[in-house]
């Protein structure tokens, strides 16, 4: 056990070191909170909000995911910075003021009168749910768990799953309840938003275990370097995981060919997320699919997303990373393709649980993946330096879907552009090779790290 930096009279330190379990899982519960409440700015939730939006107001289609797209490529900017504030002030002060924020906006748009104000407040919101909350948590986790990461990651992917299920029928819940006032929805999101997360992430997050004298996944430290085991000393245990893992700065990792194709690879993967999510209810009711059914539809969905990032995230404490990630990246560029069989509630409730189980990857394998290559103490800062990609594969898929659908009368011809960005994601994930650092040639490398 290592020595805490913060005084023992912070009610949080205490309660970290007396807890009946490893503090590190009240961790995931915080941070899945964040992941929960991030889904009011999900593409799955202004989906519901497409269609009645833009019959009130007159827009297209276009324009109101272009908010989305926009913020996208805002985000490309704003994700290094994220990154540098988590590596800066931790975990707990970009979470918090982040949830503080989204509630704030996603409530506001209440009062949305005009494109400029609803690219604003939503574009913010979006913002906010593609760097500072999609960063932080994951990195949160990824800071307390090294030998468990893969299977604690994957509960921050069961409450996104949550997240993008419920928030979607809340909306369409409270437009029911309102005579279809789409405008009162957003509201009481924002008020959920405040309510679910924003006391957890105050009181109870912990921006890494040596802040309060703890090692990663709970695990006895060995001992001292040099020490010597012998008689009336104690017999000295292997290296934990996390003493293993091979720390890298941004700069180090920024030299490595294996950072950039995790980046474009992210992207890639991302723009396929974005592009079926944002345009998914719109699409199953111009293919003669209720309102309530569409919107079932993204539940089903969520649901088996959440199947899938256990699925997953098991897999990642098994076998090698890289070989998860591909699998992940082809399971999905198989299932766009069913999409185009969609005729009837059955097909739109299979297809969306398989799509969803991929998308349980997505919330799990990028992440751990860059975790896994470069380690933890900086893993905030290059989090930052990859997310740019991510948020520019989301801004194509959601504008480029959107656009396709606006010159053709349809989304038929965005289904196999998503299968293509799949394949180029395998191919790109087959050549990457973990990196070496020149004194780690002689060390064994970490089990499940290729």
């Amino acid at each position: 056990m290592t020595t805490p930096n913060n005084s023992y009279t912070d009610p949080r330190v205490v309660f970290a070191t007396r807890t009946p379990f490893f503090y590190g899982w009240v961790v995931v519960a915080v941070a899945g909170s964040t992941m929960f409440v991030r889904n009011a700015a999900a593409t799955l939730t202004i989906a519901v909000f497409v269609f009645p939006m833009s019959e009130d107001l007159g827009w297209s289609r276009t324009l109101i995911v272009g908010a989305a797209a926009a913020a996208g490529v805002i985000s490309m900017f704003v994700s290094p910075f994220a990154g540098w504030v988590l590596q800066r002030f931790g975990a707990r002060a970009l979470m918090a003021s982040s949830v503080l924020l989204l509630g704030a906006v996603i409530m506001s748009l209440r009062w949305t009168t005009n494109p400029v104000t609803f690219y604003l407040l939503f574009g913010t919101g979006r913002l906010i749910f593609q760097s500072s909350l999609q960063i932080g948590g994951p990195t949160a986790v990824a800071r307390w768990f090294v030998r468990l990461r893969g299977r604690s990651s994957s509960v921050l992917g069961v409450t996104h799953s949550l997240g993008m299920g419920l928030f979607p029928l809340f909306a369409q819940l409270f437009m029911n309840t309102s005579d279809g006032d789409w405008r009162m929805a957003w509201f009481w999101m924002g008020i959920s938003v405040w309510v679910i997360a924003l006391p957890l992430t105050l009181l109870a997050m912990i921006n890494k275990p040596e802040d309060v004298g703890l090692t990663p996944d709970g695990d006895l430290a060995t001992a001292s370097p040099g020490r010597k085991s012998g008689p009336g000393t104690p017999e000295l245990q292997a290296p934990t995981r996390a003493e293993q893992e091979v720390q890298w700065t941004l700069k180090e990792a920024m030299r490595t060919p294996a950072m950039w194709a995790l980046a474009v690879s992210g992207g890639l993967v991302f723009f396929i997320h974005t592009g079926v999510n944002i345009h998914q209810a719109a699409f199953l009711r111009d293919h003669g699919i209720s309102a309530s059914v569409a919107a079932s539809a993204l539940t089903v969905m969520a649901g088996g997303t959440a199947l899938g990032s256990i699925f997953w995230g098991n897999l990642l404490d098994r076998i090698p990373v890289r070989t998860v990630y591909i699998a992940t990246a082809t399971w999905l560029g198989g299932v766009t393709l069913l999409f185009l069989l969609v005729e009837s509630a059955g097909m739109a409730f299979f297809v969306a649980a398989l799509f969803g189980i991929g998308l349980g990857g997505l919330l799990v394998v990028p992440p751990v993946a860059i975790a896994h290559y470069f380690g933890r103490e900086s893993l905030g800062a290059i989090r930052g330096a990859t997310e740019p990609f991510v948020s520019g594969g989301q801004a194509l898929g959601a504008i480029g879907a959107g656009l396709i659908f606006d010159i053709f009368g349809s989304y038929t011809a965005t289904f196999p552009i998503f299968t293509t960005a799949a394949g180029f994601a395998v191919v790109l994930l087959l050549l990457t090779r973990r990196p070496v650092k020149p004194i780690e040639v002689a060390v064994a490398r970490p089990e499940h790290a290729s």
